[in-house]
């Protein structure tokens, strides 16, 4: 079977509205009956799916989903929220930016984008529809700041693609930093001016004592960052015993510091956690499966070989591997796509000699906007449903937050020492 054909079939499986996952399995089975060995491989399809799924490096993801889920529950992060509000809450649409601001410290310890909205927008959705902020523009800043979590580290598709592609996912992490951070800025930007545009409010007057009240009240949340990022980053524990790292934190700060998270809180936080852990890893086993099969058939030999017989010049390459990632992001989950299409494509990538660190943050980016853009858009649903908003309503306002993320996609791609400058400054 042609990888046109999987990913025609694959496009079909979307519209009748089949999850990934399963729809990845149905592939994956077709794919395999109809292959030169006429299904051979299918009795040990259970193994190859076991074993996608156990590599080790993969642990950081529940750990780090666990992490997220603790802090919600724990009161962690409203105390961020409330240090955001009184260092911006000053400003015109101040809240959208105490969105922002609250989505890039949260990025630093869950690494999701989905617990991201599901965390903050349950809080900051309802509160900017208070103060007189549109359904639509409630969820899309929220939606389209959430997706800083899979550019800031730690990032859990980040960790994914590390695996998939042997790169450092130590690396991969500082690499992300600056583009996220800029990625903040420009959309506080855009957010201002909608806020002036539309007259929303101002959240209240800037008022030192409040931030240095709100600070130390969060003072214990605000070291969690350090914590993790700082003992990966120093080479002290790795991105998966960092990811363990932020769950005892977490339960430390929220058990013993702040004293809100008791057993029951604890029991629904590992409960949430595991729910989203277990649709996280049933992707990756699925695409482990399909991913055997299409190595098999050496699909990703041959689309190297096809675009580097079109062209060999590394820039247009990458303009290709851009728009190829584009569309495939519309259709899948970023870990489903970083698993099934990154060894594809890894080859093509050594062969025209571009940093597989580098291609790391054109690849999370590309996927980054595929969560905000439909039929599939996980994090975007995910507002909408929070904020009861039409999702075409909410696209409509979103394109401005989309069009800073395609603008950060072509500064990492094109002017690389973005991302590479602190890799190349302290790791190489």
């Amino acid at each position: 079977m042609s990888l046109l054909a999987i990913a025609l079939l694959l496009l079909v499986h979307v519209l009748l509205g089949i999850t990934n996952e399963i729809a990845l399995v149905l592939l994956a089975v077709i794919a395999m009956i109809s292959g030169p060995d006429g299904g051979g491989g299918l009795p040990i399809g259970a193994v190859v799916m076991f074993v996608g799924a156990s590599w080790f490096p993969l642990i950081a993801i529940p750990l780090f989903i666990l992490a997220g889920a603790i802090m919600n529950a724990s009161g962690i992060s409203r105390r961020l929220i409330a240090f955001a509000s009184a260092m911006v809450g000053f400003i015109r649409g101040g809240l959208s930016m105490v969105t922002i601001s609250a989505s890039l410290f949260f990025a630093e310890i869950s690494g999701s984008a989905v617990a991201d909205v599901a965390a903050l927008g349950s809080i900051l959705i309802p509160a900017m529809e208070e103060k007189g902020y549109s359904k639509a523009f409630a969820a899309a800043v929220t939606s389209s700041s959430a997706t800083l979590a899979v550019i800031i580290p730690p990032s859990i598709p980040m960790i994914i693609y590390g695996v998939m592609s042997g790169s450092s996912i130590v690396e991969l992490f500082v690499a992300g930093i600056v583009p996220g951070v800029l990625g903040g800025g420009l959309m506080m930007l855009v957010a201002y001016g909608l806020a002036r545009k539309h007259d929303f409010p101002r959240e209240q007057a800037f008022v030192l004592q409040r931030v240095w009240e709100t600070f130390k009240d969060a003072g214990w949340a605000l070291t969690l960052p350090l914590i993790i990022l700082g003992g990966i980053f120093s080479g002290w524990v790795t991105a998966t015993e960092g990811a363990g790292l932020a769950v005892v934190a977490s339960i430390l700060i929220g058990g013993l510091v702040y004293r809100e998270l008791d057993w029951t809180l604890l029991r629904k936080a590992m409960l949430e956690g595991g729910q989203q852990t277990a649709v996280v890893m049933l992707l990756v086993a699925a695409s482990a499966l399909l991913g055997d099969y299409l190595t098999e058939v050496r699909v990703p030999q041959r689309v190297a070989e096809g675009i580097m017989g079109l062209t060999q010049d590394r820039w247009a390459i990458l303009l290709l591997l851009n728009a190829f990632f584009l569309v495939i992001g519309l259709f899948l989950h970023s870990a489903a796509a970083i698993i099934l299409v990154v060894p594809i494509v890894m080859p093509l990538v050594q062969a025209a000699g571009i940093d597989p660190v580098h291609f790391g943050l054109v690849v999370t980016l590309n996927l980054g906007i595929g969560q905000q853009t439909p039929p599939v858009a996980s994090v975007l649903v995910t507002a909408c449903s929070v904020a009861k908003a039409d999702i075409w309503e909410v696209s409509k306002v979103n394109l401005w937050f989309i069009a800073v993320l395609v603008s950060m996609l072509l500064l990492v791609t094109y002017v690389p020492v973005v991302p590479m400058a602190l890799v190349e400054l302290f790791y190489r």
